[in-house]
């Protein structure tokens, strides 16, 4: 006995995909079924009453039919009329069922062409690849859930487009500046091990260095995780969100730079009113840290430093302001991009060059905005816009800070 896979002994079952636009054509012909038959039972039922046999015929009333045959009147009535009946019924079940047929048919194509965009976005989301994220479906048709629909597809596609591209642009530079530190070290130790008439001092030379080297790593690595925590929360709820004061972050803030701000002479000038908010105070405590660390780093001997807090109208504001090099008005936006720096790229410079993306990050997830107006003479001004916390702030800033004149 040969048995043959995919048949059965009850028999070929043929598998028909359960597309939408087959069940959306079978509940239409099942809709036009239901709704025909209704109306062929009630014609049927009105006719039905309507047409009567005379009740008042006398008994033994006779008619002669066209082909010569006599009946009985009454007989001949209730068999015309039964006859009408069923006519009725079979004719009105056939037109039905040709009504359903054509309906079925039209039904099928109307919904084929309504669902179109539907196959678009599948075949769309198909092709879609690291490498082709720039496929759309750019529904043309009419307003409707639809169109929604294949909008919102596409401005989502928009999204990751954008996502990966600067997922790829981080990654890329990431790699760039630990490779720095890492090569540092591997060069000082080789060249190190190579002597073999290198001493006990040459040796703490070395170990100085790898020391440098693995802390700026260690602090870019640090950066980086901050960045991904608040671009994690950005545009979403906070994990943490207790009452915070702006006021009282520039107050920690200013006192862990207090040695750095004196060895460089600056002049800070503070006006620390109340700024209450709700959010993450690690986070706030970190934004003001790297605005007022970047103000000093990037400032000059016996330069200047000016730090507010204030709140009005609903929103609480930071501003830092400070001397220091240059910057070309045009290049101000790139400063909140990951490893930009003022004044240097990448190379050259102290700092990871991840302080402003993760200000902006932070104001990305509290809801805030970030702002930057290059000054005259060399400097920048950076204004942290956040919403306001509606009860009264968790403190007052008015702890002593560093002033150098």
């Amino acid at each position: 006995m040969t048995v043959y896979p995919g048949l059965r002994s009850r028999g070929l079952r043929l598998h028909v995909p359960p597309t939408l636009r087959l069940r959306l054509t079978l509940l239409n012909g099942l809709l036009l079924v239901g709704a025909g038959t209704v109306l062929v039972l009630l014609d049927w039922l009105l006719i039905s009453q309507s047409v009567q046999p005379v009740p008042a015929l006398r008994e033994g009333t006779t008619v002669t039919l066209a082909d010569g045959n006599v009946r009985d009147a009454a007989a001949w009535q209730s068999q015309v009329v039964e006859q009408a009946s069923d006519d009725l019924l079979f004719q009105g079940f056939g037109a039905l069922g040709l009504v359903v047929i054509v309906g079925i048919v039209l039904a099928y194509v109307v919904t084929g062409r309504a669902l179109r965009p539907l196959r678009d976005v599948t075949q769309t989301a198909q092709r879609l690849g690291e490498e082709t994220l720039d496929q759309r479906i750019r529904y043309s048709g009419a307003d409707g859930e639809v169109a929604e629909l294949a909008q919102t597809f596409d401005a989502m596609l928009d999204r990751l487009a954008a996502a990966f591209e600067s997922q790829k642009r981080f990654v890329a530079n990431a790699s760039h500046e630990l490779r720095t530190p890492l090569a540092v070290m591997r060069t000082e130790i080789d060249v190190t091990l190579s002597d073999d008439e290198a001493d006990v001092a040459e040796y703490r030379r070395m170990a100085k260095v790898v020391r440098n080297a693995s802390e700026r790593a260690n602090g870019l690595v640090d950066a980086l995780l901050v960045l991904a925590r608040s671009e994690a929360q950005s545009g979403r709820r906070l994990v943490r969100k207790v009452p915070a004061d702006l006021a009282l972050s520039v107050q920690n803030a200013l006192s862990a730079v207090k040695v750095e701000a004196e060895r460089l002479k600056l002049e800070v000038t503070t006006e620390l009113d109340p700024a209450p908010v709700v959010g993450d105070p690690s986070l706030l405590d970190r934004l003001a840290g790297n605005l007022i660390e970047n103000a000093i780093r990037y400032n000059h001997l016996l330069g200047r430093l000016w730090l507010r807090t204030e709140s009005s109208g609903g929103r609480a504001r930071l501003i830092v302001g400070n001397t220091g090099y240059e910057v070309e008005p045009a290049d101000v936006p790139g400063l909140f991009e990951p490893f930009r720096r003022g004044g240097w790229e990448r190379t050259g410079s102290r700092g990871s060059g991840l302080g402003l993306s993760i200000v902006r990050a932070v104001c990305d997830a509290h809801g805030g905005t970030v702002s930057a107006v290059a000054q005259e003479g060399g400097g920048l001004e950076v204004t942290v816009t956040l919403p306001a916390a509606d009860t009264t702030p968790v403190v007052a800033a008015t702890a002593s800070v560093p002033r150098t004149r």
